[in-house]
């Protein structure tokens, strides 16, 4: 039986993935150090014996080389991270730390572990910048980050491609587009709308709306992460995305009509309003993800349509999750 570190296992991503590893019959080990974002709400009904969970810090090198030790992974998806834009934008600090330092030291723990494990480090589509027109960025194209986070991660996946070339540790990196699904941490813009519709309050959203984004099902990208794994060349990086792309008002706009099919009340004070676009605001993100496809035969499966209704669903059925963080953390985030 394979097993698998999750780094960052009780956040929106980690969490998904656990729960499909473990629907796969794998062993895993969630290691989460617990910040702000981190739900234990997100894998409250897990019952198997083939999970466990480890509160550290991947900088806490001595440590994760002691889990190494007594785990003896096959593999590490490395999904701990800081991720919020706005957040490096008010102070870049904890992303250098987290993004980067605790990169380094989730690598040396490896190299010093001297024996055979995969990494798949987990990166995003905002490292290659703003996508100009109706272009869409492969693997090949130039990192050209514009936020303290993206510039973050950028640094991370250099890293991770230095420690390949220098040391020949086994990794693959990818590249995502933006995910969206159950379990996802309220200052992120599709559970924000969701919640603020379920509790009466307006839509926020930058500028006039007119940014896009290539959206992506969390359960396909963890399908994508897991075949990496099996599948995924040494060395390699590999773009995973949906081809879906839409605007920010396109998106709020078809939230709304979710709840309106369900014939779900909607409060007088649930209404779009535009706000005070953030610095540095990059226009259009979109992969070119015909690598993955050609050579691993992994595709998308979830359409927008099905992966909203899916999402809205899990937040109506889930409002005990908000109730689980204090709204100070996100209230103000969007």
């Amino acid at each position: 039986m394979k097993r698998f570190i999750v780094t960052g296992g009780y956040g929106f991503i980690g969490s998904n993935l656990i729960k499909l590893l473990l629907k796969k019959k794998f062993k895993v080990l969630n290691i989460d150090k617990l910040s702000y974002s981190a739900q234990k709400y997100n894998l409250k009904d897990i019952k198997s014996k083939n999970y466990f969970f480890k509160k550290t810090d991947i900088n806490n090198k001595k440590e994760i080389l002691k889990i190494l030790k007594r785990y003896k992974p096959h593999g590490i998806f490395n999904l701990a991270a800081d991720t919020h834009v706005d957040r490096s934008i008010d102070d870049s600090s904890n992303f250098i730390k987290n993004n980067i330092l605790g990169v380094y030291n989730l690598l040396e723990a490896i190299i010093n572990y001297k024996k055979k494990v995969r990494l798949v480090h987990i990166s995003t589509d905002e490292v290659y910048g703003d996508i100009s027109g109706s272009k869409r960025s492969d693997e090949s194209f130039p990192y050209i980050p514009s936020s303290p986070y993206s510039a973050s991660k950028a640094s991370s996946d250099h890293l991770v491609n230095a420690y390949i070339r220098t040391h020949k540790i086994d990794a693959v990196i990818s590249n995502c587009s933006n995910n969206y699904g159950p379990r996802q941490f309220p200052e992120k813009l599709i559970p924000k709308m969701i919640y603020n519709i379920l509790n009466n309050k307006p839509l926020p959203i930058y500028a006039k709306g007119k940014n896009s984004r290539e959206w992506i099902y969390v359960d396909d990208h963890c399908e994508a992460l897991i075949k990496l794994f099996f599948k995924g060349k040494s060395g390699e990086k590999y773009n995973i995305g949906s081809d879906i792309n839409c605007n920010n008002i396109f998106l709020v706009k078809k939230i709304l009509k979710s709840f309106a099919a369900r014939k779900i009340k909607i409060g007088k004070k649930v209404k779009i309003i535009f706000v005070k676009d953030r610095p540095g605001h990059d226009f259009r993100y979109a992969l070119n993800s015909s690598k993955i496809k050609r050579t691993l035969k992994w595709k998308p499966k979830i359409n927008l349509d099905q992966g909203i209704t899916k999402t809205v669903d899990w937040y109506i059925k889930n409002q005990k999750y908000f109730e689980k963080i204090n709204e100070k953390n996100f209230s103000h985030r969007w």
